[in-house]
Order: C-alpha cells, then sequence, then structure tokens
C-alpha cells in the first residue's frame, strides 16, 4: 500500500465496477465478466472488504418512486466554528434522516447539506423545525433543484 492507497489492478478495478451497480451478483457470474475464475474471484472480494475498499452491500432505493422527490441544498452559517461547536453539529445532523448528505465546506458558509422531502411544504417544516434547531446555526440559504441530472440511487 504506497501512500497508504492500496495497489488496485485491472481484475480488482472490474470487480469494484461490477459490484458498484451489481451487489447482488453471484460469485460465479461475476468471474465469468471478469475473465478470472471463482476462487481468485472470491479471494479477491475477500481481501477487497478486509481493506476496507468494499465497505458493504445493500439495497440502492429509488427515493422519487418512494415519494421523496424534493430535493433542496441548503447552505448552513454558524455562529461558532471552533471545534466544540462544528463536532456538536456533526453530531446532531446525523440524526435528521431528511438530510441525504451533509459535507463541510471551505466557504463563505460552514457546511452545504442534500435535504430530501416529498415537497416544499415537508422542506419548510424540516428546516424551521429540525436543522434551524441545529446546534450553532445562525443562517441558512436553500437552493431547490429543479432536476437531477446525474444521480446515484
Amino acid at each position: 500500500m504506497p501512500n497508504g492507497k492500496p495497489a488496485l489492478d485491472r481484475f480488482d478495478d472490474a470487480i469494484l465496477r461490477v459490484l458498484a451497480t451489481e451487489g447482488r451478483i453471484s460469485a460465479t457470474e461475476l468471474a465469468r465478466r471478469i475473465g478470472l475464475s471463482k476462487s481468485p474471484t472470491q479471494a479477491r472480494i475477500k481481501r477487497l472488504e478486509e481493506e476496507g475498499i468494499i465497505t458493504g452491500y445493500r439495497a440502492g432505493l429509488n427515493p422519487i418512486r418512494m415519494g421523496l422527490s424534493h430535493v433542496a441544498f441548503v447552505e448552513v452559517r454558524l455562529s461558532d466554528t471552533r471545534e466544540a461547536a462544528l463536532q456538536a453539529f456533526n453530531r446532531a445532523v446525523l440524526a435528521i434522516a431528511e438530510v441525504e448528505q451533509c459535507h463541510m465546506i471551505a466557504s463563505r458558509f460552514d457546511y452545504l447539506l442534500k435535504v430530501r422531502t416529498s415537497d416544499i411544504q415537508d422542506y419548510r417544516r424540516v428546516l424551521a423545525e429540525r436543522i434551524s434547531a441545529l446546534p450553532h446555526v445562525a443562517g441558512t440559504s436553500t437552493y431547490v433543484a429543479m432536476e437531477a441530472v446525474k444521480e446515484s440511487f
């Protein structure tokens, strides 16, 4: 692992590409697709899991089919950016199910949230009752997505 980055060859890359979109594929079919036999393919998967490159397998859910088609991006400005305040915000935001993503940003604001709700009224409730009530929130700005050009479910 030079520089902490594991060395991946073309077979590893092929395994990861297939598993990223077809996590339930059988080892036999995966082996056939990448051009290896089943045993070496299984050994590579096990190594990729042990190295933390493959972190798990889960069902991909389509939020739009689940009635969650409203997406807003929210800039959050904090009143305090000392480490304790950042940690308090980080812990609290994890409890808001509607926040799909949360990123600390190096910008004029501190965090960017991706929030998914059923509609604008539901979003307004989440913003007012949950996001604005997070520790140290001084202000927010909302940008409503009109269309997802590329999105992974």
